[in-house]
């Protein structure tokens, strides 16, 4: 497995929608393999293939080692990491949550984004079988997040164009700070 590089905003590649995968083939997996050890580099709970420049509608995700106080999948057979090709997002209830979320590909940025709180979502496994799970709270919250990813939604464009604009501001000093280290 490799650690790839981290696409952060504004790369313009984060707000294309990225491309239908036709198979989950060895090349996929290799690269759902890839992501997840990136993931897991960087301290995240879940990537989209966008957020390593590689636009295909591909997420990984591993709540388990996140100090969570409720069930996040009720589909009890279903276990992470959770590798997940196409997904498509529906809701359950029309309930939401608001909470706020980090995101790789805006570090130490915290945005408050309402979502719902309970989910259905249908995608290609790791082994290219098609997949329906049901979540609710912080599962359903990261899928629908990096499904966010994949549409070329940040967590940015929840915001107003001023917090928007300071965000990527604040963004932009991180980088600048990084680069002069």
């Amino acid at each position: 497995m490799s650690i790839l590089s981290l696409i952060t905003a504004p790369d313009p590649i984060l707000k294309k929608v990225a491309s239908p995968v036709d198979t989950v083939n060895d090349s996929i997996r290799q690269l759902m393999d890839d992501m997840l050890e990136t993931m897991y580099h960087n301290h995240g709970v879940g990537l989209a293939a966008p957020q390593v420049a590689v636009s295909k509608r591909i997420i990984v995700l591993d709540l388990s080692k996140v100090d969570i106080q409720e069930d996040n999948i009720t589909n009890s057979e279903y276990k992470y990491p959770l590798f997940m090709v196409n997904p498509i997002v529906k809701a359950i209830s029309n309930q939401t949550a608001t909470a706020k979320e980090g995101c790789l590909s805006l570090p130490k940025q915290a945005i408050e984004v309402s979502r719902y709180h309970e989910i259905q979502v249908t995608y290609l496994d790791y082994y290219n079988k098609l997949t329906t799970l049901n979540a609710e709270g912080w599962l359903a919250r990261a899928i629908q997040h990096e499904v966010d990813h994949l549409d070329g939604i940040l967590l940015v464009d929840y915001l107003s164009n001023l917090k928007k604009e300071a965000a990527l501001n604040t963004l932009s000093k991180i980088k600048d700070a990084a680069y002069d280290k």
